[in-house]
């Protein structure tokens, strides 16, 4: 009984000793914490403002000319000469690329040998009418003969001047795809003539935005390959809204006088929709997207003096360039964290810095354009 208890005072010995450590060891966990100072976040900040914005719609779209073609022929045979340079600018009318027709031409002259022979024999024909020598049926026969061999020598004239390319219309050419001595068949690109003057811009737009598209409302236009931005004006609205994209197309007309502009540029175009009004914005960086809502951290000073942030949920609108406008839950005057967000959560503290500040612009134009 002895050596029992002295078993059970030994136990109690070591795992007191071992509580006491564990204890102890919290107790200076604890208090190593409490006495860590709290790890301040560096963050870029912006102040929420007001801005005058027109509402808009925009829209995705491409060029196209006016007037464009791939040019061929509708004869074959072998290219004999080429009567433009690459890039050039032509009138309407000018030749480009005339075929071989010299058995054509020689066929031609047959064919008025025959016409000037049937037309001597209608003469003839006449006089003896006139005498009652020959019948009626018979002169109306040689009238045939006379007219089917001018219809003849119509045509051939009609097959040699299909072997010769003239321009449509105005416009500037573009790189050929024949050469002298090759042989081309109907429907072979020849060259692509397009009028840069004016241009035509394509785009579509959802059904709901029907209402807001009239003729003649103006347009802009932005393409990557300019800084400018190019104003046009409705010229036409598809009459239907096509069923499988509940989207109908739009096109508008832009004056393209120095020729800046080429049929196939990729295009954004905007419409104004009403009357300017004031927003409250702030910089795109500053909101944080979520399945569940947008958020803002908005920053605020303790009692302390420190800064902290507070994460609170608003309701953004359009955005434009850099900025997003606030619909709901953000005041003008407000400052908000804009850099930095990952490393945030409510109730961190923050120091602000102006180093790799985020841009905040309507309208950004980066140098390299």
């Amino acid at each position: 009984m002895k050596r029992f208890i002295l078993m059970l005072l030994a136990v109690a010995v070591v795992l007191g000793g071992i509580f006491g450590f564990k204890a102890f060891v919290d107790q200076q966990i604890g208090e190593y914490f409490d006495e860590m100072e709290e790890p301040v976040a560096t963050i870029n900040a912006a102040e929420v403002t007001t801005d005058t914005w027109t509402p808009q719609v925009r829209a995705i779209g491409s060029l196209e000319a006016v007037q464009g073609a791939t040019l061929s022929f509708e004869a074959q045979g072998i290219v004999q000469s080429i009567h433009f340079e690459n890039g050039a600018r032509v009138e309407a009318g000018d030749p480009l690329v005339d075929l071989d027709t010299t058995l054509d031409e020689a066929e031609l002259e047959n064919l008025r040998a025959a016409e000037r022979l049937a037309r001597r024999e209608l003469e003839r024909a006449r006089g003896l009418i006139e005498r009652r020598d020959i019948s009626d049926s018979e002169f109306q026969r040689r009238v045939a003969e006379a007219e089917q061999a001018e219809a003849s020598v119509k045509a051939q004239e009609a097959r040699i001047r299909q072997k010769s390319l003239r321009a449509p219309f105005a416009g500037e050419l573009g790189i050929r795809e024949v050469n002298v001595g090759q042989f081309v068949g109907p429907g072979d690109p020849i060259v692509v003539l397009e009028a840069l003057q004016p241009l035509y811009v394509n785009f579509t737009l959802p059904e709901r935005r029907l209402g807001e598209v009239a003729l003649g409302q103006e347009v802009t236009v932005d393409v990557d390959a300019y800084g400018d931005r190019f104003i046009g004006e409705v010229t036409a609205i598809e009459p239907r809204v096509r069923a499988a994209s509940r989207m109908f197309r739009v096109q508008a007309r832009l004056e393209n006088e120095e020729g800046r502009l080429r049929p196939g540029q990729f295009a954004r175009v905007t419409l104004d929709r009403g009357e300017a009004e004031e927003a409250v914005v702030a910089p795109q960086t500053a909101v944080r997207f979520a399945p569940w809502g947008q958020s803002v951290f908005v920053i605020n000073e303790d009692d302390d003096g420190q800064l902290r942030v507070e994460q609170r949920l608003i309701e953004t609108g359009e955005r434009r360039g850099d900025l997003v406008r606030i619909l709901d839950g953000l005041e003008p005057g407000e400052r908000v964290a804009a850099g930095g967000l990952l490393k945030l959560q409510n109730d961190t503290p923050v120091k602000i810095t102006e180093d790799a500040q985020p841009d905040a612009e309507r309208d950004p134009r980066p140098a390299n354009r």
